[in-house]
């Protein structure tokens, strides 16, 4: 993958992350926990904002440690099990937050919480900075845009199966056919900005 300019407008990166290269909808990272959540509206909203917030401080703190720590020691082939620690603290640290202060989400989001360690999303956020020599405001405005992406799709997601669960689908379409369509379909919607911003 080239690297994208430097100079490039952090609004323009911000928009791009959010919609034309969502994160989730254009590279279909962090399914597994996108798809099992968004059957409930409150839980969606608590995890997309607990994934925006572990993407927005684990891409500063990668690309902080990345940049004055890995690269002037030359041990940049470390970088993998240090993201994966950085991560795994972040979200250690989220998850005791959620639990002292809503005890109801934390119970909600179950598995789904410790599992954002493992979000395929938030190391793929990490690389696309490194790959694509962001500065740390771009690095911070990727982040927070590929997050907020997230988030709009699984709240989206979950609106949809709201409704969709007060009518009477076909043997055909129930359960997660339904969702995969769903999912699909977003894609496509989410791709018709492509053409207004190519970034990201």
């Amino acid at each position: 993958m080239e690297a994208i300019a430097p100079n490039i407008n952090p609004w323009v990166l911000l928009f791009a992350s959010i919609f034309t290269s969502n994160i989730l909808l254009s590279n279909f990272l962090g399914m597994c926990s996108f798809i099992a959540i968004s059957k409930d509206q409150k839980s969606s909203m608590g995890l997309g904002m607990a994934v925006t917030v572990v993407l927005v401080i684990t891409v500063a703190l990668s690309w902080l440690v990345r940049n004055y720590i890995l690269a002037p020691f030359n041990i940049e082939y470390l970088g993998y099990i240090v993201y994966i620690g950085l991560i795994a603290a972040v979200v250690q640290m989220l998850e005791m937050l959620i639990d002292r202060l809503s005890p109801s989400l934390y119970m909600a989001l179950g598995i789904f919480l410790p599992l954002i360690t493992v979000n395929c999303a938030i190391l793929g956020a990490v690389l696309f900075m490194v790959l694509r020599s962001y500065s740390l405001l771009q690095s911070i405005t990727f982040a927070l845009g590929s997050g907020l992406g997230w988030w709009l799709a699984i709240v989206l997601l979950a609106a949809m199966q709201k409704r969709i669960s007060k009518v009477r689908l076909g043997p055909g379409l129930a359960g997660p056919a339904i969702t995969l369509f769903l999912i699909g379909f977003m894609a496509l919607a989410f791709t018709g900005f492509t053409a207004m911003i190519p970034v990201a």
